[in-house]
């Protein structure tokens, strides 16, 4: 995505060829000021190459929310545990509802949100800047939390932080005995969620609804793969069930499954 306040892009490509991008866009966005992130998948995670121009990176809809003017405090994943651990602290996870059922940080508050431009709502609804003295952060990978964390100290928080690299990078350099992570992370690729050391875990996603399933999902006898699972079984109409079923065969023909 670009947009006038910078670019964020997830790539999936063969070494010599991933380098080959990144220094194109080195060359053109200086990439390197901002944060890399290096992780491995089994198969292609996109299906096509995709550049969309936006207004805002992440939709806030909050333009006095600018994290070059005003921005909370990075935290480094090696010392996130023990800000979270202090009890003075107020732990939020800024990314939408779907993401969270996948995983969370241990005792953090979920604000459940549908889309990011409900989160001031919720700050507004649910947070007090003379009773949360302390706020912590944390996103998929740290860019939300750059627009969140510019919007509360706008409001009156003064103590706000933030997880740098996000979650991704606590759980590619956080052991999984030391974590405090519980669950798996959502990503936005064909790996549905990856787990510590950035493994691919164990989540898959619905076509009828592009809800995350977990291994439990897959075994509601509602759940039709390609099709439907226990969020959606019974909502989608006749003819959107006719359309996934074909799809689902046409794909596993390709793919050479059995039908």
């Amino acid at each position: 995505m670009l947009a006038p306040e910078g670019v964020n892009a997830t790539i999936g490509a063969t070494p010599d060829s991933l380098d080959t991008v990144l220094e194109f866009l080195e060359a053109r966005l200086q990439i390197r000021r901002g944060e890399l992130k290096f992780s491995h998948a089994a198969k292609k995670p996109f299906r096509r190459f995709k550049v969309r121009p936006k207004k805002e990176i992440i939709t806030l809809r909050k333009p006095e929310a600018d994290p070059n003017v005003l921005a909370g405090d990075y935290v480094a994943p090696e010392n996130w545990n023990a800000l979270i651990s202090d009890p003075d602290v107020t732990v939020i996870d800024t990314r939408n509802r779907y993401e969270t059922e996948v995983g969370i940080f241990k005792n953090a508050l979920d604000p459940k949100l549908r889309t990011f431009s409900e989160f001031p709502k919720w700050v507004e609804e649910n947070l007090d800047p003379g009773k949360h003295k302390k706020i912590a952060m944390f996103c998929t990978g740290g860019i939300r939390c750059e627009k969140a964390s510019a919007y509360m100290r706008g409001t009156g928080f003064e103590n706000v932080y933030h997880l740098k690299g996000g979650i991704l990078k606590y759980l590619e350099i956080v052991s999984s005995d030391r974590s405090l992570w519980e669950g798996e992370c959502f990503v936005f690729d064909r790996r549905v969620a990856v787990g510590h050391a950035l493994e691919q875990g164990s989540f898959d996603i619905c076509h009828g609804c592009r809800e995350p399933l977990s291994p439990q999902d897959r075994e509601d006898p509602v759940y039709e793969e390609g099709v439907a699972c226990p969020h959606c079984a019974g909502t989608l109409s006749p003819e959107r069930a006719r359309n996934l079923r074909m799809r689902h065969r046409d794909y596993r023909r390709n793919q050479g499954g059995a039908l």
